[in-house]
């Protein structure tokens, strides 16, 4: 993973992490954890991703892929929201917020 697949992803995830909290009833963690539910998130959901769909290969040429890098994106935003929901459902459950 270069540093450049890491960026989309952490910032797919923060975008699907707030989309998340703001979307789905009783998961929002407030604006800063949101962001940082779903930038965790986003690393593990475009890591999971970009190993099924063979994102890493036309990186490894030395050559910016623009399909893989929105490949990254996406899947670091479904993996944001994912996390985000989970983590808030969760927290929220046991605050009783």
């Amino acid at each position: 993973m270069d540093f450049t697949s890491l960026i989309a992803q952490v910032v797919g995830g923060a975008v699907g992490g707030t989309a998340g909290g703001k979307v789905v009833k009783g998961s929002d963690l407030g604006q800063i954890g949101n962001l940082i539910a779903g930038a965790v998130g986003g690393v593990g959901g475009g890591s999971i991703l970009g190993s099924l769909v063979g994102g890493g290969a036309a990186a490894a040429g030395g050559g910016l892929d623009i399909a893989s890098l929105a490949g990254q994106l996406v899947g670091g935003g479904v993996g944001g929201i994912i996390v985000q929901v989970v983590v808030g459902l969760v927290v929220n459950k046991f605050l009783k917020k």
